[in-house]
């Protein structure tokens, strides 16, 4: 059974590492083939069409790599002060380039918020968090994403509409080589690792995630919390 399911991921990892080559490719191709023919407002188009792919690329590659580190435990944590509204609104800005047709409404918390934890695993988390976030919006356009306290946690809610994750399987998202019918096997494109790099840093992190979804409304919301930074604990570094 865990073969197949192994042999299925190689499958669709293939098929997305393919897929922005091939794209990369073609449009390249046709560039340097009809250079004086094509409007300058279609080689705008193209150019950001290879750009775009190309950092879907560069992620799918960068998430392999340190799926890699996760389960050889060799992911060591540099814990400063992170800034959570900046580092998140930085992580939306990067989404924002290959996405412009989405609207991120960011409603962020009054009072500034810090937490303890690894400044490049944290804007790692926040962008595979929006990302699936954007893939699974499907006929929607829009996220919402909120940071507010609670208790000794920052919470960073990251919420999409088109989507319904069932109870049971709520759990499973964050697991390795696990495909879930009514979510991960929808027509959105990714790896299926997103979720299980993320779900392992905020643990590292002494942090927590959570899934809310609602059938009938159609809404997907996730609930990063992540220690709220104490001078006490940074001391103890």
């Amino acid at each position: 059974m865990e073969n197949n399911i192994k042999e299925e991921f190689i499958s669709t990892l293939s098929h997305e590492i393919r897929t922005p080559l091939t794209s990369i490719k073609g449009f390249s191709q046709t560039m340097l083939d009809n250079w004086d023919k094509i409007e300058e407002n279609k080689k705008k188009e193209f150019l950001n069409i290879i750009l775009n792919q190309s950092q879907r690329l560069i992620n799918l590659v960068e998430n392999v790599l340190n799926v890699a580190k996760i389960d050889s435990n060799n992911d060591n944590l540099i814990l400063s002060k992170v800034d959570i509204n900046n580092t998140l609104l930085n992580c939306i800005n990067i989404i924002k380039i290959s996405r412009k047709d989405f609207e991120f409404i960011f409603k962020k918390s009054k009072n500034e918020l810090y937490s303890l934890s690894d400044v490049d695993k944290t804007q790692q988390i926040f962008l595979n968090i929006l990302d699936n976030a954007v893939k699974y919006s499907n006929a929607s356009t829009k996220i919402l994403i909120r940071t507010y306290t609670n208790n000794d946690f920052n919470v960073v809610s990251v919420k999409n509409w088109g989507s319904y994750i069932k109870q049971s399987d709520r759990a499973k998202i964050f697991e390795k080589f696990t495909r879930i019918d009514s979510y991960l096997n929808s027509k959105a494109q990714g790896s299926g690792l997103g979720l299980y790099i993320a779900g392992n840093l905020i643990k590292k992190m002494q942090g927590k995630i959570e899934v809310l979804s609602d059938e009938k409304k159609q809404e997907t919301e996730f609930l990063i919390y992540l220690p709220v930074y104490e001078i006490e604990k940074a001391t103890k570094i």
